[in-house]
């Protein structure tokens, strides 16, 4: 590359990991994120270090885990982002979309945000704002779309938090999001690299696309529901289910036993809210090409958790299945390999490093992610097979304290602090993780050897992050204010 290169990082909100059609999901229709699996390296095991938005988020842009950071569930201060590193050294850091700091609108690095966060905000215990999506509304004179206004509706019961979006295509949340990345791509004439994140709403609930996008998937074969399992489950999961049942979060009224029909609906939504975020993901590619910065720019897609859709009776996340913690991650640009899959479990939060060392930065030697550039190189692949993940004192999952999940190639187990019981899977064995095998006495040493490796885990990475709350103490300016331009000129009154 001539010079260094703008980075483009592309976050959806609750993207399953089979959301691509390029990526083994033929009922997907997702051309445009085709065109970067073609064109780019896939991590096929792509795992969150944490099952709900913000601590996921906190944990990506951190490189920490959540015991580090102290972001273990929605609406905890935010102490470090790694985005004041790349403003310091030279790049213009831009969000668009959905970020889930806390503060909602704090600098955290970047020289702009342009903030639009959740799809449904209204309920009496989340925290008071008006983002740009909000204003939008205002100055239309509309009432947002919530599950205030579908609760009107005599079927909301029956919907699963699925149904059309009623207003102009354009001020849905993922299209406004997207529409205003690429607005802010033929606007800015700065002549140095930037950092753009966009943070693209959905497919998060209410599954809610446009009556065309939803027309696409008539009559299409979609992933079965995975059967309910409560009696199962630990029972901090029958717990979490059941406060399901009873709250309509995030517009999604959860039902013990949905028919097939409801699932397939509920399910056809959701795919179709993933093709619309597809369009935008090929408009703001095609502003990059029309800027002339496409081959200079790399392009990351990923996600910050997924979703159950019903598998095993649960709605939405706040658990460690597979549906939850797998992700869709793919990376393009110049230098990466093309038409590549990755198999090893990798981390979420591993492309912290991985996009510092793009802008020429050394990660700090306190971050627990590893980066993933060793895969894009000419020497052979590193070999790695261990991801965890964390969850506590969460507001919804309130019946453990602490829930862990460890990943080892394709064993799987899951811990609660506070509950004897808990689960062990192999994915090679039971990929639906449909048998748990935590009281098997064949798998006794299995479960033992994984538990001991999650405390050396916790006790390890304390010890490596004590560098940590150092440099929390150095950037917390970066936290209150935009760091000091550091590229010449300014949004134009045309278009570029």
């Amino acid at each position: 590359m001539p010079k260094r290169p703008n980075i483009v990082l592309i976050i959806t909100d609750q993207q399953r990991f089979d959301t691509i059609a390029a990526l083994d999901a033929p009922h997907m229709d997702t051309p445009n994120l085709d065109r970067l699996v073609s064109g780019g390296t896939a991590f096929e095991n792509m795992y969150i270090t944490s099952p709900s938005c913000a601590p996921s988020r906190a944990s990506l842009f951190s490189g920490t885990y959540p015991h580090t950071n102290g972001v273990f569930r929605n609406d905890e201060p935010w102490q470090y982002c790694w985005v004041k590193d790349l403003a310091e050294a030279g790049y213009r850091t831009v969000n668009i979309g959905k970020m889930h700091t806390m503060p909602v609108e704090g600098a955290f690095g970047f020289h702009e945000r342009h903030v639009v966060e959740n799809k449904d905000r209204d309920h009496p215990n989340l925290p008071f704002y008006l983002d740009n999506w909000d204003k939008a509304f205002f100055q239309q004179g509309i009432e947002k779309p919530s599950r205030v206004t579908q609760r009107r509706r005599d079927d909301y019961p029956d919907q699963l938090g699925a149904w059309v979006w009623p207003e102009e295509e354009s001020l849905h949340p993922d299209v406004f999001t997207g529409k205003m990345a690429t607005w802010w791509l033929n606007r800015y004439t700065g002549d140095g690299p930037f950092f753009l994140q966009v943070g693209l709403p959905g497919p998060h609930p209410p599954y809610d696309p446009t009556q065309d996008y939803l027309d696409r998937y008539d009559g299409r074969d979609l992933p079965e529901v995975i059967p309910p399992d409560p009696d199962a489950q630990p029972r901090a999961l029958q717990g979490l289910r059941d406060f399901m049942l009873g709250e309509d979060a995030d517009g999604v009224v959860h039902q013990p036993a949905p028919t097939a029909e409801q699932s397939r609906r509920q399910r056809a939504h959701y795919y179709a809210n993933v093709s619309m975020i597809d369009t935008q993901v090929g408009a703001i590619i095609d502003a990059l090409v029309a800027r002339g910065e496409l081959d200079n720019t790399l392009i990351v897609f990923t996600s910050d958790h997924g979703d159950a859709l019903g598998d095993h009776g649960h709605s939405q996340k706040w658990n460690m299945y597979q549906s939850t913690v797998r992700v869709p991650a793919v990376v393009a640009g110049p230098g990466i390999p093309t038409d590549k899959r990755v198999g090893d479990n990798v981390a979420l939060f591993d492309l912290g490093p991985t996009i510092l060392e793009w802008a020429g930065v050394e990660p700090p030697s306190w971050m627990a992610a590893e980066s993933l550039n060793p895969y894009f190189d000419d020497g052979p692949d590193p070999v790695r097979t261990r991801v965890f993940a964390e969850h506590a004192n969460d507001a919804l999952l309130t019946g453990t304290r602490l829930m862990t999940m460890l990943k080892d190639a394709n064993m799987k187990l899951v811990h609660f602090i506070d509950d004897d019981h808990g689960q062990l899977f192999d994915l090679e064995a039971d990929p639906l993780e449909q048998i748990n095998l935590w009281d098997d006495p064949a798998h006794a040493d299995t479960r033992a050897r994984m538990i001991n490796d999650i405390l050396n885990w916790r006790a390890e990475s304390s010890l490596q992050s004590q560098g940590f709350v150092e440099a929390c103490v150095r950037g917390a300016h970066a936290m209150l204010s935009p760091p000091p331009h550091t590229a010449r000129g300014q949004h134009r009154d045309g278009s570029r």
